[in-house]
């Protein structure tokens, strides 16, 4: 099981970094990681809960999105509380590193 050993949250230079329990380390921007919002709201319907566009992570927000606090939850997800309000995803430690591994076999 895959579990984070440190969070980095930097919201100047746009950021949420996970070093895991394995050793690699994943730094996600954050307007991609808001635009992949596991809740059932985001997604558009619970059929297509797990439907990610990691595409996302390539893109540029116009107004940026900052993370105002995170909290995990148990050892398998962490909610993140949005800039813009929103904070009812709760994106599960599979979760992250598969939507972060589809996005850099798409980058290659």
């Amino acid at each position: 099981m895959f579990l984070p050993d440190k969070i980095v949250i930097n919201n100047e230079e746009e950021y949420f970094q996970i070093k895991w329990n394995d050793g690699k380390t994943y730094q996600y921007p954050l307007f991609g990681l808001r635009r992949n919002c596991p809740c059932v709201m985001c997604r558009g319907g619970h059929d297509k809960m797990q439907i990610f566009e990691p595409s996302a992570f390539n893109e540029q927000a116009e107004v940026p999105v900052t993370i105002r606090r995170a909290e995990q939850i148990g050892n398998h997800a962490i909610q993140i509380h949005w800039s813009d309000g929103h904070n009812s995803g709760m994106y599960r430690w599979t979760t992250l590193r598969d939507l972060y591994e589809e996005w850099k076999n798409e980058a290659e």
